[in-house]
C-alpha cells in the first residue's frame, strides 16, 4: 500500500503498533442501517428504520460491560428523525461515537445504475464516490451537530480512491477492510491478503485503517488463505478442514458465528499477542425478523447469550473496551510523538 490504498494490503512501513499504553482492547462497530431483504437485489425504496427503536436495550447490555460503540449511520437512519432521538442523547452522554456507513443504493446524489457492481462504492468513478460521501458526511453533521470521524463502506466496498477521499473529508478512521475475506465474485474488494493489524492509509497517512477481526485457526493455519482459497474450489472441502480441526476462517461478530467458535478465535487472537480486536453487527438484528441471523426470539437470546460469553472471556483475559474516539486520540498522539523522535 505505498500509495496509501486501502483496497491493498499495506506495506510494512505502514503498519501500526498500537501504543503499548493502552493495552489489548476491544472495540464494538455497529453497521446501524435501513432494513432490507438481504436475498434481493438492492432497492432504493426500502429505507424504514424502524429497528432502531430496539437498539437502546442492545446499547444498555453493551454499556454494562463498559463499552462505548461506534454507531455506523447510513443515509436512513440520518434522514429519520426518529433514529436520530434514540441516537443523539447517547452520544450527547459520551456513551457512544456516531460514525458513517455508506450505502450507494441509498445515498444519493443517484447517477449511477442500480447494479450489484455498484453497491460497492469503491467501484464508482471518484466524483459520485466523492459526492456521496459528502452528502452522507453533511447530512450527519447536521443531525448530531458533529462530523464523524469513523467511515465503513457499505458491503465492505472500498475502492481505490476510497482512502484518498476519507482522508481529504476529515475522517481518520476508516473500519471498511473485512479482513480475510472476498467479494471479488460479486464486484467487491479481496481482503484475503489483508490481516487484522491495523495500519496507516491515505495519500498522507492521515488516516488509520483497522479491519475488522477475523482469524484462521486449526493446525493448519500457517498455510492460511492459500489453503481455504483452494478448499473452497472443492465442494464441502471448507466444512471437512473446519470439522477435522485443521482450519477454520471465524470472523467476530454474533452473526453467524456460533459463540464456541468466537471464544477459540480469541484465544488464538491472544496468543498471537493481537493489541487491538474489532467486533462488528447490523443494528437490525436487535430485532427479530430484519436479518439472516435473528429470525425469531430465540435467534435473539443466541444473540445476547453471544454477547454475554465473549464479553465475560475477554474481561477475563483483561481486554478492555476503549471507544473510537479515545482510540484515535490514542493512535495520533503516539504517531506524533514518534514522528518527534524521527526528525
Amino acid at each position: 500500500m505505498a500509495d496509501g490504498r486501502i483496497d491493498r494490503p499495506p506495506v510494512p512501513q505502514d503498519r501500526l503498533n498500537p501504543p503499548a499504553a493502552i493495552g489489548r482492547r476491544f472495540l464494538v462497530f455497529v453497521d446501524t442501517e435501513e432494513e432490507f431483504d438481504w436475498a434481493a437485489p438492492r432497492s432504493r425504496e426500502a429505507t424504514a428504520t424502524t429497528a432502531i427503536a430496539a437498539l437502546p436495550e442492545a446499547h444498555r447490555r453493551l454499556a454494562g460491560f463498559g463499552i462505548c460503540p461506534t454507531y455506523l449511520i447510513d443515509y436512513p437512519v440520518a434522514s429519520d428523525p426518529a433514529a436520530i432521538e434514540v441516537l443523539r442523547p447517547l452520544m450527547e452522554a459520551g456513551e457512544c461515537a456516531i460514525g458513517t456507513q455508506l450505502h450507494p443504493w441509498v445515498n444519493p446524489p443517484f447517477d449511477e445504475s442500480l447494479t450489484a457492481v455498484n453497491s460497492f462504492v469503491g467501484n464508482l468513478p471518484e466524483a459520485q464516490e466523492r459526492a456521496k460521501l459528502a452528502a452522507l458526511t453533511d447530512r450527519i453533521a447536521a443531525a448530531f451537530g458533529k462530523r464523524p470521524q469513523v467511515y465503513r463502506a457499505g458491503r465492505y466496498g472500498i475502492g481505490p480512491n476510497s482512502a484518498k477521499l476519507l482522508e481529504e473529508a476529515g475522517y481518520r478512521l476508516d473500519v471498511s477492510v473485512r479482513a480475510l475475506f472476498d467479494y471479488s465474485d460479486e464486484g467487491g474488494p479481496d481482503f484475503t491478503r489483508h490481516d487484522a493489524m491495523p495500519c496507516w492509509a491515505g495519500p498522507q497517512r492521515l488516516l488509520m485503517e483497522l479491519p475488522l477481526t477475523a482469524v484462521y485457526t486449526g493446525y493448519a493455519r500457517r498455510f492460511g488463505s492459500r489453503l481455504y482459497r483452494a478448499a473452497g474450489r472443492v465442494g464441502r472441502m471448507r466444512g471437512l478442514l473446519a470439522r477435522t480441526g485443521a482450519l477454520a476462517r471465524i470472523a467476530l461478530t454474533p452473526e453467524g458465528t456460533p459463540l464456541h467458535e468466537a471464544v477459540r478465535a480469541i484465544r488464538t487472537l491472544l496468543d498471537d499477542d493481537a493489541r487491538l480486536i474489532s467486533i462488528s453487527f447490523h443494528s437490525p438484528s436487535v430485532e427479530p425478523g430484519h436479518t439472516p441471523y435473528v429470525r425469531d426470539a430465540a435467534d435473539l437470546r443466541r444473540f445476547y447469550a453471544w454477547w454475554d460469553g465473549v464479553l465475560d472471556l475477554l474481561a477475563r483475559e483483561g481486554v478492555e473496551p476503549i471507544g473510537a474516539d479515545a482510540l484515535i486520540a490514542a493512535a495520533w498522539t503516539a504517531r506524533d510523538v514518534g514522528l518527534k523522535l524521527a526528525r
